[in-house]
């Protein structure tokens, strides 16, 4: 199987890749300068607003919007774009293509009613506002979604909301105006129709940020994950996407390319850290010889350029299989590189951080964000041991073909 890039992608390729050497890399320091010195950290740096205006003037906005839903690219095609993108993490927003934004405009572009385009996906293609996603509960094992206990409940022309909510990415930033919220509608459907997702303003009234939670130490502002509570929230009928019961239905529809993003982004941090990795090698010498002579850490950049290379043939094919055979069909290999992409980009990470002593835990290189993201990634969209107990099933469903001696 090949995975031969189209003239569009390259040319996408080089511009891309141009314009994050000249605008966002040397822009990295400025986004977090001014984020920690800005009176009110939730709110977006100037140099992010510049950033998505040079972006969008130079064409390049916009790039994950699916084929299928007006957009360019195909999964495939956008998988080396993102990988790209997420070797930075100030790029994906630069260029309109981070999350849950994309994932929630997805949702938007697949089961939104016209008027809730108009109103939330409109000025979400345009930049000018930001999304969060509600489904994780702190009271139940959200793994397991049929879990979630948060109240939809119908009242007239209207749904009222009631629950709990944390890990909420995106509801942080001053900019967020809009959350897709996950609940329970109907105790007594069928387990994978009870659950729907509704619309819910941030500034309509019952809702409130309780606190961001950091990961391992990082808040990430000004995007953050908050908890977040619901309390009698009523939002109009006409807010409910898709029709009752159909949340799992559009979980799926939401998380199959949201795990491409994620993985390939994931790649793209790895490939940076082998970089980093390969250059501090070079320059630095202990024991009387320069690391890039010595024999484990020679095996350490081996070890890295092996298993990206993997990482990424797999998360390629499982974009082709979306394109080609469906979301469904791709089930599998969706749940391999959501396994294995983010592990991988750990063990780089880590080499990475080995390599440079004291400076890799430090927040001089990146390299110590960099790896909290990665583990974050086996937990986020769902845990390893979720998608491994999935993939075994699937193994353990197909025909036995037995090897017999003889």
């Amino acid at each position: 199987m090949q995975f031969e890039q189209t003239g569009t992608v390259r040319e996408l390729s080089d511009r891309l890749e141009a314009f994050m050497a000249e605008h966002v890399y040397p822009n990295e320091a400025r986004y977090a300068h001014e984020t920690e010195t800005a009176a009110d950290r939730w709110v977006s740096p100037p140099v992010m607003e510049e950033l998505k205006l040079k972006a969008r003037e130079a064409g390049l906005w916009n790039l994950f919007m699916p084929r299928e839903s007006g957009g360019a690219l195909t999964n495939l095609e956008y998988a080396p774009l993102c990988e790209i993108m997420g070797r930075s993490p100030i790029a994906p927003e630069a260029f309109n293509c981070s999350a849950p934004d994309t994932g929630n405009m997805e949702v938007l572009l697949r089961y939104g009613s016209p008027e809730q385009k108009r109103q939330w996906l409109e000025p979400l293609l345009a930049g000018e506002i930001r999304s969060g996603f509600a489904m994780t509960e702190p009271e139940v094992a959200s793994s397991d979604a049929r879990n979630i206990t948060a109240e939809i409940r119908r009242e007239g022309g209207d749904y009222v909301i009631d629950g709990r909510k944390w890990w909420t990415s995106g509801a942080g930033d001053s900019r967020c105006r809009i959350l897709i919220f996950m609940g329970l509608s109907d105790p007594a459907a069928d387990p994978y129709r009870r659950h729907s997702m509704i619309l819910v303003p941030m500034d309509a009234p019952g809702v409130s940020r309780v606190r961001p939670l950091t990961v391992f130490g990082y808040d990430h502002a000004p995007h953050g994950h908050l908890e977040m509570r619901f309390e009698n929230v009523r939002v109009p009928a006409s807010n409910m996407i898709l029709g009752e019961g159909r949340g799992f239905e559009i979980a799926q529809g939401r998380l199959g390319p949201g795990r491409i993003h994620h993985c390939m982004r994931a790649i793209g941090l790895a490939e940076r850290a082998l970089e980093s990795m390969v250059a501090r090698a070079r320059e630095r010498v202990a024991f009387g010889k320069p690391l890039a002579e010595q024999g484990m850490l020679r095996e350490a950049i081996a070890l890295s350029r092996m298993e990206i290379d993997q990482a990424r043939l797999l998360t390629l094919k499982a974009a082709h299989m979306m394109d080609t055979v469906g979301n469904k069909a791709a089930r599998a290999e969706i749940a391999m590189i959501k396994i294995v992409a983010p592990r991988m980009a750990q063990a780089v990470l880590d080499r990475a951080i080995q390599v440079h002593g004291g400076g890799g835990v430090s927040g001089d290189f990146g390299l110590a964000e960099g790896w909290a993201l990665a583990r974050t990634l086996r937990l986020a969209d769902g845990p390893d041991e979720v998608h491994i107990d999935q993939l075994a099933r699937i193994e353990l469903r197909k025909e036995a073909k037995v090897w017999r001696q003889g």
